[in-house]
């Protein structure tokens, strides 16, 4: 984004499209005469643009381009998914003194089988004359193809594969449905498919190694990272920050085409192998932990056992539990799990840490497991006489505050009422630390709410068909609004975490913040003036 001029009239606006269920196309409207949201000249009336609006003064980006997409075409979360998210831009209008800030977005249609209305969900107001579907490769700048000024700039921001070769565009295309699509793998295993498949976009950019090849691999991680699946984001903004680095200093050496592209493949696929030692490494620093603050404690009691209360699915919560436990001269184990709602990961993990303890630990060891699966509202009564609270992170701000599974927060208000002595650890790599601001602008992850209606159905319970005929209504033409919430994330506050394990040792709520400013400094050199 370009720096601001103070002599300017700052202003910041949104411009979204919207694609059609395949992706192949976008709709551009006429404006009326009435209307101009870059009112920079007469050239911005009657002529085709996305829709766009001013961001009001307390509002995100993102919320407004829901509202002026509301207001414009009654467009709704039940008619289309927010498939993209642009880089923003800054330009300046010399005649007017104004400087604009644009946030491109990318809105996806669903079609009727998606609970959509299709294209008759958009319906337009007085602000635009008509609609057309566009191919992208069509829309150009300029007065003869009759778009707003910045037009193909600001749909190069959300569909940037356009840019590419037509290898790199499929790959690009092909890992970012991946990761959307992707609602099992943890934050770790996302970063590697989102690593992989930028090794599948370098594979294909066979050109030259310049600066606009730079720019262009660029601008292909910070899509890979913002619109796979950000609410996980933080930990592939920090595995790409990382090779992005290493990257550089191969583009910039005076070599061979050839020998510089052999060379980043090569680096590439280091990466992905270091990758594979960060559990081990946690797993040895939650081991060192329980030594140092635990042990003792602990085999000072007749029947010495290790109680842990943790939820979702963590490899490295489940491989760290078990690893410890054998390390450590205490016969029980008492595991408690929550179900963690409502794809239930709770309940895998469970499978899967008994499946590994009956391998590890057969029947004639002196190593008993006592393994319990609560359901999410019982938080309070599994948290009694708890050790231990286990958290997994899919980000962790520069306060120390961590997002994860939603369940988080209540099960650790629970274990601080029902056991005050209780310590909340965080065992998670390093990379899931975001850059500051992470906290105040990550917006909750709205999923499906199918998902939990479906298991409302399943089960046979009363009342779900009427509920959900509510969710479908019009509610243009009803006295009443029926919404289920399914979001998968939420905020645990610094100040109820104990300690942070992680691939290198035990850290405290300063050391993270120290890291966040390293990655907001790293941040802005690879991705600030894409």
């Amino acid at each position: 984004m370009n720096r601001s001029n103070p002599d300017f009239q700052q202003r910041s606006v949104v411009s979204s499209f919207v694609s059609d269920s395949g992706e192949t196309k976008v709709a551009l409207f006429r404006r009326s005469e009435k209307v101009g949201t870059y009112q920079l000249t007469d050239f911005s009336r009657h002529n085709l643009a996305p829709i766009s609006g001013s961001i009001g003064g307390h509002e995100t980006p993102v919320a407004a381009a829901w509202r002026e997409l509301k207001e414009e075409t009654t467009l709704t979360p039940r008619d289309v998914d927010l498939w993209r998210k642009g880089k923003p831009y800054t330009f300046c209008d010399p005649p007017i003194r104004r400087q604009w800030t644009v946030f491109p977005f990318l809105f996806r249609l669903k079609d009727c089988s998606e609970g959509g209305r299709g294209e008759s969900g958009i319906q337009i107001d007085w602000e635009h004359e008509s609609w057309e579907w566009y191919s992208p490769d069509t829309v150009q700048d300029g007065e003869k193809f009759g778009g707003v000024p910045r037009l193909k700039e600001s749909l190069r921001r959300v569909c940037f594969e356009s840019d590419m070769s037509e290898g790199a565009s499929k790959a690009l295309i092909s890992g970012l449905r991946q990761l959307k699509a992707d609602h099992q793998s943890g934050s770790h295993e996302l970063t590697s498919i989102a690593l992989k498949a930028f090794r599948d976009v370098i594979a294909q950019m066979s050109e030259d190694i310049d600066e606009r090849w730079w720019g262009t691999a660029r601008m292909a991680a910070w899509h890979l990272w913002k619109n796979g699946r950000e609410s996980m984001g933080a930990a592939t903004l920090n595995a790409f920050l990382g090779l992005l680095a290493d990257m550089e200093e191969i583009v910039h050496e005076t070599l061979d085409r050839s020998v510089k592209w052999e060379r980043l493949l090569a680096l590439l696929d280091h990466h992905l192998d270091k990758r594979k030692e960060m559990p081990m490494r946690i797993k040895r620093s939650f081991g060192g932990y329980l030594e140092c603050n635990f042990l003792s404690t602990a085999e000072s009691q007749p029947s010495p056992s290790l109680v842990i209360l943790t939820l979702s699915a963590s490899s490295t919560i489940r491989d760290s539990i078990l690893e410890a436990f054998a390390s450590l001269p205490i016969p029980n184990l008492d595991l408690r799990i929550l179900e963690s709602r409502p794809l239930c990961e709770g309940v895998n993990m469970a499978s899967s840490i008994l499946s590994a303890f009956q391998s590890r630990f057969p029947s004639s060891s002196d190593r008993h497991l006592e393994l319990t699966v609560y359901t999410d509202a019982s938080a309070a009564l599994a948290s009694k006489e708890v050790d231990f609270v286990l958290l997994g992170a899919d980000r962790i701000s520069d306060s120390g505050s961590v997002s994860n599974k939603t369940g988080s927060l209540p099960a650790v208000l629970s274990a601080r009422h029902a056991c005050p002595a209780t310590k909340v650890l965080v065992l998670s790599e390093l990379e899931k630390v975001a850059e500051p601001g992470a906290e105040s602008s990550h917006s909750h992850e709205e999923n499906d709410p199918k998902e939990l209606v479906g298991c409302w159905v399943d089960g046979g319970i009363k009342g779900v068909k009427m509920l959900a005929e509510g969710i479908e209504a019009d509610r243009e033409n009803t006295n009443y609004a029926v919404q289920v919430k399914n979001i998968y994330f939420e905020w645990v506050p610094a100040e109820f975490i104990d300690a942070y394990i992680c691939e290198e040792g035990t850290l405290d709520a300063k050391a993270i913040q120290e890291k966040a400013q390293h990655v907001k400094q790293k941040a802005d050199r690879y991705f600030g003036q894409l």
